[in-house]
């Protein structure tokens, strides 16, 4: 792990991807004492320009853009994480047990993954969170149904990859129970990718919740940057900075997301590391 950090450390754009989402991670953080009155709160006289007294202008109500900003951080790093790491783990259960029992359960499993990849993701995603009503849950929920098959696909080949090693045959001749050697034994072989591209999937997960919350699906009661440039949509051309500044979040968050997961991919991947 000492050796994966220095690798990681080592590489510039990652590096450069880790303090900007610390940026984001403080900024999200301190949004209660930057903005003790909340993101929809009536802070000034509507369409602000940029400047004085509002850094990032105001909205068509009056409301802070910067506030929306740094509250709009807090939702897409809350659902961005506990999405990916549901999707994650339900990835990760169905995959092992389809990769180290193969058989009929891995050909079941497997119909059922490709029954979901058949689907465009995000139609998938929006007609759940419509039946749902949409909230927070929904979306983590809805996320996560549309995100796990990628993963499980993963998991099942890197299960069945390690499934006949010398290691796994010296467990089963010892004794050992299928839990154990699943989660003793395999998974920690197994972390490397899955760790990789679980990275990348919160990049993923943050740009679903940014186009639910602009089709108005997100949760009602909290900001979202997608709710931004949805709010602003129709003033682009006399308010650009409503929807300018919330883009931008989206594309920095997003970008540092995805260097820090190409980071972590050449810093755990042997084969990448060895060349």
């Amino acid at each position: 792990m000492q050796d994966a950090l220095l690798r990681f450390a080592r590489n510039r754009l990652a590096l450069l991807g880790a303090v900007v989402l610390l940026l984001v991670l403080t900024m999200a953080a301190a949004a209660p004492v930057l903005y003790p009155a909340g993101a929809f709160a009536l802070a000034g006289p509507p369409l602000q320009p940029p400047g004085g007294r509002f850094l990032l202008g105001t909205d068509t109500l009056g409301r802070d853009v910067a506030a929306g900003i740094v509250y709009g951080a807090r939702t897409s790093l809350m659902i961005g994480v506990v999405a990916t790491l549901a999707a994650v783990v339900l990835g990760v259960l169905i995959g092992a047990v389809a990769g180290y029992y193969r058989g009929k359960p891995d050909l079941a499993l497997m119909r059922i993954t490709e029954l979901f990849q058949t689907i465009p993701s995000f139609i998938l995603a929006i007609l759940l969170v419509a039946i749902l009503s949409p909230s927070a849950d929904s979306e983590i929920a809805a996320i996560t149904l549309v995100s796990w098959p990628g993963i499980a696909r993963l998991a099942r080949g890197e299960f069945a990859s390690l499934g006949g090693r010398e290691f796994v045959l010296a467990c089963v001749g010892l004794g050992a129970g299928d839990g154990r050697i699943v989660f003793r034994h395999l998974l920690p072989n197994c972390a490397s990718p899955l760790i990789a591209v679980g990275s990348l999937l919160v990049a993923n997960v943050i740009l679903f919740e940014s186009g639910l919350s602009f089709l108005g699906l997100g949760d009602p009661n909290l900001m979202s940057w997608g709710l931004m440039i949805s709010a602003g949509r129709e003033v682009l051309r006399s308010a650009w900075w409503i929807c300018t500044f919330p883009g931008l979040a989206i594309v920095a968050t997003v970008l540092a997301i995805n260097l820090i997961g190409d980071g972590l991919n050449e810093a755990l991947n042997p084969r990448l590391r060895d060349r």
